[in-house]
């Protein structure tokens, strides 16, 4: 499996993140083609002594690399990282991997 890993950095009215993530952000992202799993983690603490670097991660899940590329050249992704500036007021960071089970 490869993902595309979105970390958001702390907003700063996490109130209309949140509302603006899942009402609109969500819908477009959920429109890529290949997509299989799309969770998100919020960040609630750190290690002691260390701050909390984002407010949120998303991770979107396709089933090859080539699924991967495809969805980052979709006119849906386009719309997606058009869509960002509207709500992530903290920065985004985005990451492409592939998954490696470790249990």
């Amino acid at each position: 499996m490869y993902q595309i890993v979105a970390c958001y950095g702390q907003p700063t009215d996490t109130e209309a993140f949140d509302t603006y993530y899942d009402s609109t952000h969500v819908p477009l992202a959920n429109k890529l083609p290949g997509l299989v799993d799309y969770i998100t983690v919020k960040c609630v603490s750190a290690l002691p002594g260390e701050g909390v670097p984002y407010y949120m991660v998303a991770t979107l899940t396709f089933n090859s690399e080539r699924d991967v590329k495809a969805a980052l050249e979709s006119p849906e992704m386009d719309a997606a990282k058009a869509d960002v500036a509207n709500f992530a007021t903290g920065g985004m960071a985005l990451y492409i991997g592939d998954e490696v089970d470790r249990t």
